[in-house]
């Protein structure tokens, strides 16, 4: 097969993904192909749904891909005769650098980030994979700590299957085809069915925000998050994840009972106003200027805690790595990106 029909076949599969909102959200998540010595690697801040109309991919020295993590730099070496050089390699390339295989997809699964920020889950997950070669790590900051860990794992093996701790999954393969299917049957391995929660009433959450720069969300996934009180407990607690963190602010605000919508606003003026909020009983509002991306996680994030039973334990991210993912570079570009996206469309 030649190096057009690989990267077409990763296309198509990229796309296939990032339409299903099960497995990513927005800019998140990303795949990758070797090619000689290139590794094509999604660039960061683009969306996968977009991999069969847009050059969302980049190639990068593998070799020096993996110098560079040797050297404890994140920074990774882009091949300027292939490919657009414009874009950034996604932060998480190096990831896609240490997995031996070929084809390697990393995805934000609702399923797996369900298990994934449990306390209690590793057993249940030894039981749920058997045969599978797999390997779990607890949580540590996307970019050059995470590629630390998994360079500290794979020295010694080379799992096909990677659960990331309070972050996704990871799968490698020969080629598309087998990456794919390995990884459809990790979610299927994992499935959780989620609980049922009470619908938003809309129109009283529309004449609740009437006059102010807020909206009702647009997923009942996200009001879930409200109208049901263990999911508002779950969602107000702390962050699940790097990217609720990134696109969400850390934890999600609720407004207390019986105040209005304006005068809850009127509490932020020394400090940012919310992305989103939640009104236990009611549903969910977000700022009107939210961008796509920020609201598919909000999304996100109603999918992943009606999937976690009642008695779950549950692992939050830390505030120092809250506050770490709130101040790093690298995510202000790709959120950054994302916000342009949302300009392009318009």
């Amino acid at each position: 097969m030649n190096m057009s029909a690989e990267l077409d076949g990763l296309r198509e599969v990229s796309a296939r993904i990032g339409a299903d909102m099960h497995l990513v959200q927005g800019a998140g998540g990303n795949t990758s192909i070797k090619i000689a010595d290139a590794l094509w690697v999604k660039a960061s801040g683009l969306w996968l749904a977009d991999a069969q109309r847009d050059d969302i991919f980049v190639a990068v020295d593998l070799a020096g891909a993996r110098q560079a993590l040797a050297n404890q730099n994140s920074v990774m070496p882009v091949l300027s005769n292939q490919g657009p050089t414009k874009l950034r390699p996604s932060i998480e390339t190096s990831l896609h650098a240490l997995m031996a295989h070929k084809v390697v997809l990393h995805v934000h699964a609702v399923n797996t980030i369900a298990w994934a920020v449990r306390t209690d889950g590793d057993a249940a997950l030894r039981e749920k994979l058997t045969g599978l070669s797999w390997a779990k790590l607890p949580y540590y900051r996307p970019g050059l700590p995470l590629s630390q860990a998994i360079a500290a794992l794979t020295a010694d093996k080379q799992p096909d299957v990677l659960i990331l701790g309070n972050h996704g999954l990871l799968v490698g393969g020969s080629d598309v085809v087998a990456a794919e299917a390995l990884m459809q049957d990790v979610e299927r391995r994992l499935q959780l069915i989620p609980r049922a929660a009470v619908s938003a009433d809309i129109s009283r959450l529309e004449a609740l925000c009437a006059g102010t720069d807020y909206r009702p969300a647009v997923s009942e996934d996200s009001h879930i998050l409200a109208t049901d009180s263990h999911n508002l407990a779950v969602a107000t607690a702390g962050s699940l994840y790097p990217d609720h963190v990134v696109f969400l602010g850390p934890a999600l605000p609720q407004m207390p009972a019986g105040m209005t919508v304006p005068a809850y606003l009127s509490t932020f003026q020394d400090r940012p106003a919310p992305v989103a909020f939640l009104v236990p009983g009611a549903g969910a509002f977000v700022r009107k200027d939210i961008t796509r991306a920020a609201e598919a996680m909000l999304e996100c994030l109603g999918l992943v805690i009606s999937r976690l039973p009642l008695d779950a334990p549950i692992r939050y991210l830390p505030q120092d790595e809250e506050m770490a993912l709130l101040d790093w570079d690298a995510e202000r570009y790709r959120k950054q990106l994302t916000d342009d996206r949302k300009k392009a469309q318009a």
